[in-house]
């Protein structure tokens, strides 16, 4: 039986995501990500990422799931020359394989700082507007959680952004009920109509919801 060919919207988001190409360093990391179960972000929200980061002039980005290093690749090829990325995972053999791929690619210890530990229990210890662009990509029900703490840690001006905004299409799906579609809805509910910020959805890969602090 031949294969249903994709509908026209299909076509265009694959064609959109397809736009961005990675390298051979950020393929290996994706299939290291692959293989210890930390599926990375995808091409065209690793895109946004590096765009995001390199129109905000990014010096210092806090970035919740390392993972194998995937997202902080695109993360760090948008910020300054001088830019740190403050990392966070509870996984340490993911970072210690995101370190590899950081190595591979040339960028140096000092430019990254990798911390172990739950998201909720290190964020409080970073510093109130310190920062020009928070990534969230870690435990979906603790979303808006990360959204609270990232506008603290913002500048005024700087960009949060959320991976899996769509969450597999389930997201614009009234009917899919299950906690992690119900908290991402939230999620959005809170960003549209926060007041300090700007939101932007992107249909890229598992969609991107970014938001621009415009005030504390």
């Amino acid at each position: 039986m031949a294969e249903t060919p994709p509908s026209p919207l299909e076509a265009t988001l694959a064609y959109a995501d397809e736009f961005h190409r990675e390298d051979d360093i950020l393929r290996a990391a994706r299939l290291r990500g692959a293989e210890v179960g930390a599926p990375p972000i995808l091409p065209g929200g690793g895109a946004a990422l590096c765009f995001l980061a390199t129109a905000v002039n990014a010096r210092s980005v806090v970035e919740i799931g390392t993972g194998c290093g995937v997202s902080g690749l695109w993360l760090l090829r948008g910020m300054r020359a001088d830019g740190t990325l403050t990392s966070v995972d509870v996984e340490p053999e993911h970072q210690r394989l995101a370190r590899q791929s950081f190595a591979q690619a040339g960028f140096s210890g000092g430019r990254i700082r990798l911390i172990t530990g739950r998201a909720l229990d290190v964020l409080p210890r970073l510093s109130d507007g310190g920062y020009d662009l928070v990534f969230c990509d870690g435990a979906m029900h603790e979303y808006a959680d990360y959204l609270a703490e990232s506008i603290r840690l913002l500048r005024v001006g700087g960009v949060v952004v959320f991976d899996n905004a769509l969450w597999g299409n389930r997201v614009a799906d009234p009917v899919q009920r299950d906690p992690d579609t119900v908290a991402i809805r939230e999620l959005g509910k809170l960003v549209r109509s926060d007041e300090r910020l700007r939101p932007l959805m992107m249909p890229l890969g598992d969609g991107i919801l970014a938001a621009v602090k415009l005030a504390d």
